[in-house]
């Protein structure tokens, strides 16, 4: 069956969900999520979101703290853009009733995190993504013209060559979706649709990014002819959690913005002053390569951040969630430090936009972590991912309500080839692959490369890419396939656009080419 819609979006996040409430004044939209409605990484998110809000703070202060960040690479018509919409963002935000925290009566209350030069981050606590996503869902489920699905896994964009009559036009008319409660491949089709699917961070064997992180969006759109790039910009958070039992569990930038100290264990020596003047509040791949360097150079396991020389009433005041939680795990980070190492944490790169949304092909926009809009640069700067969401959720909007009357109804479209329904009994198969890319691409496309480390990789990925092809063409589709085969085509994508950039600049950093160009250019990957 053919199900029509006004408008898809795929993925239930804060782009996705911002988009759908835009968007429901005058239109039909269905959400899909992968799992559960809230299980993107937009719950997950600790730190807070960044606007210029404070006396004496400016626009142009934070365009040029993101320009910094992003070592030159940004689009700086986009940074204006996303900064100058950033306070309108936030009004929604709290009409939408998130409850920012606030100094007295009026005031939000501000913090300070690394990269930035004035303190200009909302929050809510340290759950401040949990708050937002729980408002824009009471949102959106009181629309009447917006219906969200959960546990509904998209396989492919539907192209042109889906078509029971192609026309030879590059347009995408929906997508094909398995319905994971019925075990059925599902046809949904949209005059327009957004791809809101987040990151690619489960390539990597240490990410803070939730199970569903497979790089889904951005899979799907190269599939269908979409360009993306810089891929190679993969951001690691430099504070996670070191512990055996908890993997993934974040510690806030926020940390080091009040005041954390980063300190080898056993001795406390406080190391950044040996690799950046702004010690701990230097940006994160500044952070992350200082803290991989020190663990590596003293083969340690992790090294400590400690924030317990603050007033326990402060940690408690402000890290309720982290305190709570790390208070279970025996560490009272009133008294003593938290054992931390990098991860992966966020795909600065992904489907190249513009600033409307739009991607190369016509009817699919992208927006939020699956998206390269040129915010982010080399490496994103501190709470501007959230900001990037709501922002061009509402842009990709806009331009879909402006262009309506221009944009056709679906055609009839093919069938989805159940022939293939064999199911197949080598399910451990799958893991062992998600294990293995998982693993090479930590050990040989991490947070220092060498050009023999990608080559190692890109010969990896190309003979996994085989036989998950090979799997994915001969039985039943079910999730865990679905997400190994789009890992195997981030991986190979952030591999080749690694190799193409022959010099270090902000994430990306290469034993082989430890300068900079004099120019920063974009690595703009297109299928032949």
């Amino acid at each position: 069956m053919q199900n029509d819609h006004d408008v898809l979006i795929i993925g239930s996040g804060a782009a996705g969900l911002s988009a759908a409430i835009a968007l429901a004044s005058e239109r039909k939209v269905l959400v899909l999520a992968k799992g559960n409605i809230s299980g993107g990484s937009t719950a997950w998110a600790q730190g807070g979101i960044a606007a210029v809000l404070e006396a004496g703070d400016t626009f142009e202060s934070h365009i040029e703290d993101t320009m910094v960040a992003g070592a030159g690479l940004n689009r700086r018509e986009t940074v204006e853009f996303v900064v100058e919409n950033a306070p309108d963002a936030i009004n929604k935000l709290i009409d939408y009733g998130v409850p920012f925290n606030r100094e007295g009566d009026n005031d939000l209350h501000l913090t300070r995190e690394g990269g930035h030069s004035h303190r200009r981050i909302v929050h809510v606590d340290d759950a401040t993504g949990w708050a937002v996503q729980e408002a824009l869902e009471r949102a959106a489920n009181a629309n009447p013209n917006i219906t969200i699905l959960p546990d509904m896994v998209a396989i492919d964009l539907i192209a042109d060559r889906h078509l029971e009559s192609p026309t030879g036009e590059e347009r995408i008319w929906g997508a094909y979706t398995l319905n994971r409660r019925t075990g059925r491949v599902e046809t949904v089709t949209a005059r327009a649709t957004i791809l809101a699917t987040g990151g690619a961070g489960r390539a990597y064997l240490f990410s803070t990014a939730p199970r569903g992180a497979t790089g889904d969006g951005i899979a799907m759109a190269w599939r269908a002819g979409a360009r993306v790039s810089n891929m190679e910009m993969m951001q690691f958070h430099p504070t996670c959690l070191y512990n055996l039992e908890v993997k993934n569990f974040l510690i806030t930038e926020a940390v080091r913005g009040e005041g954390g100290h980063l300190l080898i264990p056993d001795t406390g020596y406080r190391f950044m002053a040996d690799f950046d003047d702004r010690l701990e509040l230097a940006p994160r791949d500044v952070v992350a390569r200082a803290i991989d360097h020190e663990i590596k150079r003293l083969g340690l396991d992790y090294v400590h951040l400690d924030i317990s020389h603050q007033p326990a009433d402060f940690v408690k005041g402000h890290f309720p969630t982290i305190y709570e939680k790390l208070l279970t795990l025996g560490t009272d980070i009133t008294k003593e430090p938290i054992p931390v190492v990098p991860a992966q944490h966020y795909t600065c790169g992904g489907v190249l936009i513009d600033l409307k949304g739009r991607t190369d092909l016509d009817g699919l926009y992208a927006a939020g972590e699956v998206s390269e809009s040129g915010l982010h640069g080399a490496n994103r700067l501190a709470s501007n991912s959230l900001l990037e969401c709501f922002v061009f959720g509402d842009a990709a909007a806009r331009d879909i309500l402006d262009k309506w009357d221009e944009m056709p109804t679906p055609p009839a479209v093919r069938r989805w080839d159940e022939s293939r329904v064999t199911d197949s009994d080598e399910e451990v198969v799958v893991q062992h692959n998600w294990r293995e890319i998982r693993r090479f691409m930590w050990d040989y496309v991490g947070i220092v490369r060498t050009t023999k480390r990608l080559e190692r990789a890109q010969n990896r990925v190309r003979l996994l890419a085989e036989e998950v092809e090979e799997y994915y063409g001969n039985f039943r589709v079910t999730a865990d396939v679905i997400e190994l085969r789009n890992l195997v085509d981030v991986a190979d994508l952030i591999v080749t656009s690694a190799l193409a950039r022959e010099e270090s600049r902000g994430l990306h950093y290469t034993q082989d080419y430890p300068g900079q160009l004099p120019e920063a250019k974009d690595t703009i990957l297109q299928r032949d």
